[in-house]
C-alpha cells in the first residue's frame, strides 16, 4: 500500500483532489444528465423519530449477522451524536418505512472511531470519514439501497472537501469495499481485530475520494454512470452539517511544524504531500 501512495504523490496528478472538486453541491443536475429515480429516499436523520427509525433498522441489520453483538442497538451511541458525524436514513415511498442507514464519523473534532484500535499510517491523514453502523433491509433491494447510501457518502466528502475515506469492514463487507477500489491501509488482505468492536477482525481500507471519478472512469467501472453521471434527486444531504475544517488540515500542520526541525523538502515527504 505504500508503494501505491507514492506512485500516486510522486508524479503531478492528472484527477480532481478533493480539495479542486466543486463542493458546494455536488451531484447537482446538470445539463443533458440522465436522472435516476429510486423507490426510497435518502436523507440525514435531523430529529428523535428519524434516529428512532434508523436504530430500528440498524438492529435489524445486525441481527442478521451478528446478533450478539446488535443486542443493544436500539439504543443510540455516544457517535450518534458527534458533532463531526451525520447518520443516513433511507426510508421507503411506499410507507416510510426505514429500508436503510449508514453513520459517518470525521475526524473534525476527535478521532475516527476505528483510531481507538489501531494508529493509522501517516499517509492516511488530513481531514478523515468513517462509515459504520452500515444497515440495508435483506434481499436484492438492499444492494440498491447500500449503493445510494454510499453515493450519498462519496458526495458529503465532495462537499467537505475529505481527503481519506477510512473504512474497518468485516466479512463479507470488506469485499464491497474492494470491488469500489479501496485499498488496504495495512497488508493486502489483513484482517485485525477491533478492541473497540468486541475484537471482531475488520479489513481497514482507504479511497480517496477526490481521485474517484477518474479512477472509476478509467477502470470502466460498472458503478461509473450510477455514482458518476445520473442526478438521483432522491438522495439528499441538505440537512448534513456543514465542518468547516480549519484552512491547515493536520497533514499541512504537521509538515509547517516540521519546518525548523528538517527542512521543507523533508517535511512536505514526511506529511505525504508531493512536490
Amino acid at each position: 500500500m505504500s508503494q501505491i501512495f507514492t506512485n500516486l504523490t510522486a508524479r503531478p496528478s492528472t484527477t480532481r483532489s478533493a480539495f479542486t472538486a466543486p463542493a458546494e453541491r455536488p451531484g447537482a443536475p446538470l445539463p443533458g444528465r440522465p436522472v435516476g429515480r429510486l423507490p426510497f429516499t435518502v436523507r440525514v436523520v435531523s430529529d428523535e423519530e428519524s434516529l428512532s427509525l434508523a436504530l430500528r433498522m440498524r438492529k435489524s441489520a445486525y441481527q442478521r449477522h451478528v446478533p450478539d453483538f446488535a443486542r443493544d442497538m436500539d439504543q443510540p451511541e455516544t457517535y450518534d451524536t458527534d458533532p463531526g458525524g451525520v447518520i443516513l436514513l433511507a426510508e421507503s415511498k411506499l410507507d416510510r418505512t426505514p429500508v436503510g442507514t449508514m453513520r459517518l464519523q470525521t475526524n473534525r473534532f476527535r478521532p475516527l472511531s476505528l483510531q481507538q484500535s489501531v494508529d493509522l499510517p501517516h499517509w492516511v491523514s488530513g481531514r478523515l470519514i468513517g462509515a459504520t453502523r452500515l444497515g440495508v433491509e435483506a434481499g436484492e433491494s438492499g444492494r440498491t439501497v447500500r449503493l445510494a447510501l454510499f453515493k450519498a457518502f462519496y458526495l458529503y466528502c465532495l462537499r467537505e472537501q475529505i481527503d481519506w475515506m477510512v473504512i474497518a469492514a468485516r466479512v463479507p463487507l470488506d469485499r464491497i469495499y474492494a470491488g469500489l477500489l479501496f485499498s488496504d491501509v495495512f497488508g493486502e488482505g489483513e484482517f485485525m481485530p477491533l478492541a473497540h468492536a468486541q475484537n471482531i477482525p475488520h479489513r481497514i481500507m482507504a479511497f480517496q475520494p477526490g481521485t474517484a471519478e477518474a479512477l472509476w472512469r478509467g477502470a470502466r467501472h460498472a458503478l461509473y454512470s450510477f455514482m458518476m453521471t445520473t442526478y438521483h434527486p432522491d438522495i439528499s444531504l441538505d440537512a448534513a452539517p456543514h465542518l468547516y475544517y480549519p484552512t491547515q488540515t493536520p497533514a499541512v500542520a504537521a509538515a509547517v511544524a516540521a519546518v525548523a526541525e528538517r527542512g521543507v523538502s523533508a517535511a512536505l515527504s514526511g506529511a505525504g504531500i508531493a512536490q
